[in-house]
């Protein structure tokens, strides 16, 4: 302890100096690969002459840990540079968690104090044109490789800075390795491959952190490279694969509370950009009236995501965003939308050992007076844990052919029959 304490005051000591000494415009007009040696240099050079008493791994962390403060996130840039881990959790000065492997854990990992770690979310947000103060003590943002950032600070967080940071990587998932990590069967890929080309409106609902934007990404992959795609999001992280994709990105209010643009605006605002599909990267608010508008009014084939534990509360969720609209529309009526708008949910869930599964592909079939009818197409059936805590379980054929199997096949898309049989009769033929 007595040790880490020096080494941190050296570092601190070394970081001023840096700060006072090197000509910080010059390096501007560096690259950052230059910069990092000229800054590297200046400090192994201070280090030799003050003859500091420190082994080669110190060093070498001393050195590496000013970088990582002037060019850098600070401390928790070795855990951005981490491809292992997908989040990033700091409560407060001294407590740093990271989630890796779908498992939460306590890192070593520390801020000098909690004026450091306000110097670090300043530097994130401010880098994305977005402000943290007390004025305005909440804040999203993202970082150049597509991570989304929450922080939220003193008056409303009571114990110090709180930043969260959900990993979004370079390289996202494709379709076939969420089959690899056994997230869905081949069978299943095929299905939401098949929905995806027959332009069926899908909506892929699920809790925190359980796989719905990497879900996402990896089905639109599947839109053909002729079509026009605009994306809406709040935080731009999507990353999709074709050349004729409109990304657009929601807008905060400025210092005077004025300048904001919601997701409702663009929804609406897409509409006048000829696009063939619309991707909202979640709805959560009003903007979901727009969604299925334009979901009803030929820009079949759209997607988004939304909060929700089951594919029936995926709807109820989507009744009270409509009525969020104030458009006091009876609820017969908004469920009539809803069922004709969405033609497939697919549920995802992050399971207790931290693995995501496809838990329920579902099909919208209609109204039946005035309640959504729907129908399970695939199902995982959880049966326990095995010997190392994992869960164990079946995905499984339902048995039942969907209805939306006739629009596929009037687009050319055919289904074998094989594809919906449930593992008894699987068995037997």
């Amino acid at each position: 302890m007595h040790d880490d304490r020096r080494i941190r005051d050296l570092k601190n000591s070394l970081h001023r100096q840096t700060l006072n000494d090197i000509d910080l415009e010059s390096l501007d007009q560096l690259s950052e690969r230059a910069a990092r040696e000229q800054v590297s240099q200046f400090i192994r050079d201070k280090l030799e002459k003050e003859n500091t008493p420190l082994a080669l791994a110190e060093r070498e962390q001393v050195i590496r840990e000013i970088l990582d403060e002037f060019f850098g996130y600070g401390p928790i840039q070795p855990l951005l540079d981490d491809p292992r881990v997908s989040d990033i959790l700091v409560n407060g000065c001294d407590n740093v968690f990271i989630e890796w492997n779908g498992v939460l854990d306590r890192t070593d990992v520390k801020f000098d104090d909690d004026q450091h770690l306000m110097r670090i979310i300043e530097r994130i947000v401010s880098r994305v044109g977005r402000r943290v103060d007390e004025s305005s003590p909440m804040v999203d943002a993202r970082l150049p490789d597509g991570s989304r950032v929450n922080a939220i600070i003193p008056p409303l967080a009571l114990d110090g800075p709180l930043l969260s940071i959900r990993r979004f990587g370079k390289d996202p998932l494709q379709a076939d390795d969420l089959v690899e990590k056994n997230a869905l069967t081949v069978e299943m890929l095929e299905l939401l491959k098949s929905c995806v080309k027959g332009k069926l409106n899908i909506v892929i609902s699920g809790g925190t952190g359980a796989g719905k934007t990497t879900l996402l990404n990896a089905l639109s992959a599947f839109i053909p490279a002729k079509e026009r795609i605009v994306t809406i999001e709040d935080a731009a992280e999507l990353q999709l694969k074709q050349d004729h994709v409109a990304r657009l990105e929601t807008r905060p209010p400025n210092i005077e509370g004025k300048g904001q643009v919601k997701q409702r605006h663009l929804v609406m605002n897409s509409l006048r950009m000829r696009p063939d599909r619309i991707i909202v990267g979640e709805v959560r608010g009003e903007e979901a009236i727009d969604m299925l508008q334009a979901m009803n009014t030929g820009h079949e084939g759209s997607m988004t995501t939304i909060h929700a534990n089951t594919p029936r509360d995926a709807l109820h969720r989507l009744e009270t965003m409509i009525a969020m609209a104030s458009l006091n529309l009876p609820d017969k009526a908004v469920r009539f939308y809803i069922a004709s708008a969405i033609q497939v949910i697919i549920q995802v869930s992050r399971l207790p050992d931290g693995s995501r599964r496809v838990v329920n592909i579902s099909e919208i079939t209609g109204m039946e007076g005035h309640v959504i009818t729907m129908q399970d197409i695939f199902e995982f059936h959880r049966k326990g844990f095995d010997e190392n805590q994992k869960v164990r379980g079946d995905f499984a054929a339902t048995g039942i052919r969907p209805k939306f199997s006739e629009k596929l096949q009037a687009a050319g898309i055919r289904l074998p029959t094989e594809l919906f049989l449930s593992p008894e009769f699987a068995d037997v033929r």
